[in-house]
């Protein structure tokens, strides 16, 4: 029986191979990354000076939305400025703590997004179901407290795949057919069992996730119910225009998620290129998307953005 000496088989660095099949497009595919990445920060950014700035929107929605804003950030940041290096500049080389560093903040970044679409479908069930309640319910201090316990609840949830990581030996190929370092991907470069690798990372955070998802839906059932309910049909249309552009965020962020994590532990026919490439998108299309679909969709924010836009209305 082979034993290995834990400690000793940390590699100095992994090899992002980027994109398989498509390398001679690496140079034009990053240019649309990179448009989209600035608008994320761009969008993200504005946001949340709305938010930071206009007392107005000092609001318990608004705290989850900033919260949003900044867990986009930090998904898009911790991926798409490596992945243009791989693209443009062929820098495919990352350190074993970059990789682990970038890892955990992608993964802790996806779990603590579906945490806060959780808390904004409260939000958006206290206010609707509970009008008259709604500020004693969610007071200031329960807001900080939902934040906090969103935040540690992420945290705890991801930062044991750090050493689910550090105690295994890698003594094989290092080379990740993929454009940054995903638990499993980097795990399966082991020369030893990963098989607790397996069972936590997908068990433990896509049931905590899944148990999200049942949420969710449970408070836009019990929202429909109620908006259907209500005598004005202007309140009606107002609540599910609101409502609308959540559920939109919610499809934008989950769809691509569970095909890449269900692809790539059962997808096996599924091309390697195509996968890649999917993976991707809930990286920066979601983060990209949110601040203009709030803009759009939330009359409180779209009008701030037109006094913020228009030379007219600071005059």
């Amino acid at each position: 029986m082979v034993t290995f000496n834990l400690t000793g088989f940390n590699p100095d660095i992994f090899i992002l191979v980027g994109i398989p099949g498509l390398e001679q497009f690496h140079i034009w595919i990053g240019i649309p990354f990179c448009a989209i990445y600035l608008l994320t920060v761009m969008g993200n950014l504005i946001l949340l000076y709305l938010i930071i700035m206009e007392r107005s929107l000092h609001e318990p929605m608004f705290f989850f939305l900033s919260l949003l804003a900044s867990t986009d950030l930090v998904l898009s940041t911790s991926v798409v400025p490596k992945t243009l290096n791989i693209l443009w500049l062929g820098a495919r080389e990352i350190t074993f703590t970059g990789c682990l560093t970038q890892m955990f903040f992608h993964h802790y970044s996806f779990v603590l997004d579906s945490a806060i679409l959780l808390a904004m479908a409260f939000d958006r069930y206290v206010a609707i179901c509970s009008p008259l309640r709604y500020t004693t319910i969610l007071t200031h201090q329960a807001t900080i407290k939902i934040i906090l316990g969103i935040c540690f609840r992420s945290f705890c949830i991801i930062f044991p795949v750090v050493f689910l990581l550090k105690r295994l030996p890698f003594c094989q190929t290092r080379i990740i057919p993929h454009t940054y370092c995903e638990h499993i991907g980097v795990a399966r470069l082991s020369c030893a069992d990963i098989s607790i690798n397996i069972w936590y990372g997908f068990a433990v955070p896509i049931m905590t996730v899944i148990s999200d998802i049942v949420l969710i839906a449970l408070s836009y059932m019990l929202i429909l119910l109620a908006v259907f309910r209500l005598p004005s049909q202007d309140a009606r249309q107002k609540a599910l225009g609101t409502c609308g552009s959540h559920v939109c965020v919610i499809l934008m962020f989950y769809t691509p998620a569970f095909f890449s994590i269900l692809a790539h532990r059962f997808g096996h026919n599924v091309s390697q290129t195509f996968h890649i490439m999917f993976a991707n998108l809930y990286i920066v299309i979601p983060p990209a998307l949110n601040p203009i679909i709030y803009g759009i969709k939330t009359k409180q924010i779209r009008d701030k953005i037109i006094v913020l836009f228009s030379p007219k209305a600071t005059q």
